[in-house]
């Protein structure tokens, strides 16, 4: 159906609607004769006391007779009979009453609407329009076409109006909203204010929470659940840097079992940040570290000084001797200077497999310039063995994908 048949049968519907109530002007209104009066109030009176309803029927009856002389007296009359049938059902008429009072109720709920977005149904309609005048105008009705158009335009004054009309309902839902705000006021205060103080998200979600229950309306509604995410977010910002502190007591001074009482005291504080912060994957890998500890180390040092022994590796590193550095440096690991020793340790596993690769080089180039190919075969596994000697020694190395790439290299030279 097009924009002008909808138009048409909008138009009819209201005409027809004022006919039929130009039709009903000066006619009674249903149930107002004195006969259904006297009728109705005789089976009230049924219902209430069925042994009173012929005396009450008989005095209405007297009681109406001067002013209907024109009027037969059987007409304000009712059959006994059929007083007493009315009276015999009072628990249908009970149902019925019942049954009124849901299509009531029914009638008195708001009807669903649709929901339509302006932007678009505004212009789908006014692109109708332009194309039933286009359509008027291609079959050569110009005069039809124009006057069609000319209505369009005159739609203008309306248009102010229904402005006018949502500049007034935005005044009164602002207001309603402000009434609102007032009222739900010290609760609002008091949900800010923790979130300026930085307070736990537990608790501004708990106060948040009590706003939403009171039913404030989607504007609070929506205030209280922002305030929870800020809560959210800020104590996720504080238990981050909490969670760090606790990582530096195992990782960087071995402190293991501090470490552990204090994740395990974190998980029940940050009960709500499990999956962001994966808590008891930490608290795991804090016993795994534990558990891979030299107790005896960690007791070595609480009698000798690690800082002297820390400058010791050092200076095998630098001299190269790798392996009496590397002893010292892991049984430094469960000193209070663990973080120190596993830089070092870092340290030396770049310093082991340089030599390494130092000697690999060596070894490929005298290869190169071999003619005798099983020697030459045989310098090239010998320059493979050094780069495994750093894979085994120090498999999670800085400079492990550099010695495998050379590995494979030195693997297709082999295979020519």
């Amino acid at each position: 159906m097009n924009f002008s048949s909808r138009i048409f049968l909008s138009t009819a519907g209201i005409a027809a609607m004022g006919l039929s109530l130009s039709a009903c002007t000066g006619a009674p209104a249903p149930c107002t004769e004195p006969e259904n009066t006297e009728q109705q109030s005789s089976q009230g009176a049924q219902q209430a006391a069925p042994e009173q309803v012929q005396e009450q029927s008989s005095s209405a009856i007297s009681e109406s007779k001067p002013q209907q002389t024109a009027a037969p007296s059987s007409s304000s009359a009712v059959p006994k009979n059929e007083l007493v049938s009315q009276s015999a059902e009072p628990a249908q008429q009970s149902s019925s009453s019942m049954a009124s009072a849901q299509e009531k109720v029914s009638e008195n709920e708001p009807m669903a609407l649709t929901v339509i977005d302006p932007y678009t149904a505004f212009p789908a309609m006014a692109n109708e329009v332009f194309e039933y005048a286009d359509s008027l105008y291609k079959q050569g009705k110009v005069d039809d076409a124009v006057k069609y158009l000319q209505r369009f335009r005159v739609i203008k004054p309306l248009w102010n109006q229904w402005e006018n009309q949502a500049d007034s309902m935005l005044a009164e839902f602002g207001k309603t909203n402000a009434e609102r705000a007032k009222q739900f006021e010290p609760l609002v205060l008091e949900i800010q204010n923790m979130n300026r103080a930085r307070s736990n998200y537990s608790l501004v979600a708990e106060a948040a929470d009590n706003l939403i229950a009171l039913v404030p309306g989607d504007s609070l509604t929506n205030f209280a659940n922002q305030q929870k995410q800020i809560a959210y977010n800020n104590t996720l910002d504080k238990a981050r840097k909490e969670k760090s502190e606790i990582l530096k007591l195992a990782n960087d001074q071995a402190k293991f079992t501090e470490a552990e009482q204090k994740a395990l005291e974190f998980q029940m504080r940050y009960r709500d940040f499990e999956d962001p912060l994966k808590i008891q994957a930490m608290i795991d890998d804090i016993r795994n570290m534990s558990a891979n500890n030299d107790a005896e180390a960690a007791a070595y040092w609480q009698k000798n000084d690690p800082a002297e022994a820390l400058a010791k590796a050092k200076d095998l590193v630098e001299k190269n001797k790798f392996a009496e550095a590397k002893e010292l440096l892991n049984k430094l690991k469960s000193s209070p200077l663990r973080k120190e020793a596993i830089e070092e340790y870092n340290k030396l596993a770049d310093a082991y497999c340089n030599a390494q690769r130092k000697t690999t080089s060596q070894l490929f180039g005298k290869a190169q310039k071999q003619k005798d190919a099983a020697k030459k075969a045989a310098l090239l596994n010998e320059a493979i063995a050094s780069l495994d000697k750093c894979l085994a020694e120090y498999p999670d190395n800085s400079q492990k994908q550099k010695v495998i790439d050379n590995r494979n290299f030195l693997q297709k030279e082999l295979s020519k």
